[in-house]
């Protein structure tokens, strides 16, 4: 029985192992596709040929297509499944523009791959954009809450598609609030690393002063005498500053009595 176990197991390892195979070479083919701020394990497109100027028509035709596309977001993505194979499977619903995939969490990914076998990355969400609003309202509406299916035995044949489409929602905005976020998480990391070098730098100055403190404490106490810390001098109180104000006031005033052009310029201060 643990034979038969074993060897199941390993056939289904083995049959992972060339789904993955299969859409890491197709992910080799998108790697230029990649939009700015988007990152390029997660990303899936068609292979875009350079870019030329347009012509008013060729624009006015581009601004169609782009208010024609509809985008459907997927809340969950199943574990492992890669953009290469959301593309595939949603191809079969309805032309794919592009597909773009969320990474787990840094940290979380850090200690799964330190505690785990699996070293690839892990999706959470998911965005796919379709050329027809219309086909992409649809297959959101007939998916969502549904298994993903596919062949016997296949891997993620009991996981259930949640997913949703977004009215009005363009792949622009998807790509502006990933570049946001981008650039918020760059400022906070520069935030917090310019304050854990200010807090490095004054443990190693106290450090520092620990230790020449213990050395002139040792020293003291070779010689037979004792080491005393001197108190730093307290700040005056706000009392006697506004004392020594007063007193500049009145100064200033006795100075001025005999002349009137200052003494209305006082008055008008004081």
């Amino acid at each position: 029985m643990d034979n038969f176990a074993s060897g199941s197991g390993q056939r289904h390892e083995k049959v992972d192992d060339f789904h993955e195979e299969e859409e890491e070479s197709v992910d080799q083919e998108g790697e230029d596709d990649l939009h700015e701020g988007l990152n390029p394990e997660g990303f899936s497109g068609a292979k875009e040929k350079p870019v030329q100027p347009l012509t008013k028509e060729a624009l006015s035709a581009f601004q169609e297509a782009q208010n024609r596309a509809g985008v459907v977001y997927i809340s969950r993505i199943p574990p492992g499944m890669r953009p290469t194979k959301v593309r595939h499977l949603m191809s079969v619903h309805g032309e794919v523009a592009r597909v773009y995939l969320q990474q787990e969490d840094p940290k979380r990914a850090y200690f799964r791959r330190k505690y785990t076998a699996t070293k690839k990355a892990h999706f959470t969400e998911g965005w796919v954009e379709f050329k027809d609003k219309k086909v992409a309202r649809s297959v959101a509406e007939m998916l969502n809450a549904q298994p993903v299916g596919g062949k016997k035995g296949t891997r993620w044949r009991d996981d259930v598609w949640t997913m949703k489409y977004l009215p009005k929602f363009k792949w622009s905005m998807l790509t502006e609030q990933i570049a946001h976020e981008a650039a918020a998480h760059t400022a906070k990391l520069r935030v917090e690393l310019s304050q854990s070098r200010t807090e490095q730098r004054d443990y190693l100055k106290n450090v520092e002063l620990a230790r020449v403190l213990e050395k002139r404490a040792r020293k003291k106490r070779e010689k037979g005498e004792i080491m005393e810390l001197k108190e730093r001098p307290k700040r005056k109180r706000l009392a006697d500053d506004d004392d020594t104000f007063k007193r500049k006031v009145k100064k200033l005033t006795d100075s001025a009595a005999d002349d009137p052009q200052m003494s209305s310029v006082l008055s008008s201060v004081f």
